[in-house]
């Protein structure tokens, strides 16, 4: 049978451009966010850095500390997820391989946030 398409249909939807500027465009995104999270997270620790476990403590149940914290981890947690995605699809040829790996990466990343929140969440109202 013969293919009536024009090589443009033929092509449309097929290799890297199936779904790169999504990514690419999430992974930015995420490391704009990071870079702003992570400077509020690092000036915080260096600000509380002599206060004692108790006032880290309080410092961690104020709402405006748990939202930042909460933000942080998550959008972490997808950064480093996109990134390992991507050296996957590059360096692993086994496309079965290729495939769990990455959900293995996907469902440790969704495991260590909602780990990291609930742990957060405890510390903060004490549990």
């Amino acid at each position: 049978m013969t293919d009536l398409r024009s090589p443009v249909a033929r092509v449309r939807g097929l290799g890297s451009a199936k779904s790169g500027t999504h990514h690419w465009w999430h992974q930015r995104v995420s490391a704009v966010a990071l870079i702003l999270l992570v400077t509020w997270f690092v000036v915080s620790l260096i600000l509380n850095a002599p206060a004692g476990q108790a006032n880290v403590r309080a410092w961690v149940s104020s709402p405006v500390t748990m939202v930042m914290l909460i933000m942080t981890i998550p959008f972490g947690l997808w950064h480093a997820a996109l990134g390992m995605q991507v050296v996957i699809e590059d360096y692993v040829h086994s496309e079965g391989m290729k495939i769990g790996l990455i959900l293995l990466i996907k469902c440790l990343a969704v495991l260590a946030a909602v780990s990291a929140v609930v742990a957060m969440l405890r510390m903060a109202f004490g549990g």
